[in-house]
């Protein structure tokens, strides 16, 4: 097998390894979520860690359904590339879940 622009390339490895990606970050979106969750009723409930962890869930749940479609379509033969679409919503997730957690934390 050789690389570069003429050669051959091996079409089930680089989509294998991306959707190992996606499930490493998807594990870490999900211990994310856990820990702000945890974290909202550990020591007293308060309205604003409720919300924090209720929001951080929706968040999570966005993560997950963009990895979902994701690690669906690379299972094809030739994978299409990540729309711009779902690399926007993935990052805003991304942001979105750091930034509740920050919340959940003060």
């Amino acid at each position: 097998m050789t690389g570069g622009a003429g050669g051959v390339r091996d079409p089930g490895l680089q989509p294998e390894r991306t959707r190992l990606a996606w499930r490493r970050t998807t594990l870490s979106a999900t211990v994310a979520a856990v820990l702000a969750a945890k974290q909202a009723v550990h020591d007293e409930v308060t309205a604003a860690g409720l919300i924090g962890a209720g929001l951080s869930l929706l968040v999570w749940l966005g993560f997950l359904g963009v990895a979902h479609r994701r690690m669906v379509a690379l299972g094809t033969a030739r994978p299409r590339a990540l729309s711009a679409r779902g690399a926007v919503v993935a990052a805003a997730c991304t942001v979105a879940l750091a930034a509740f957690a920050v919340g959940v934390v003060l």
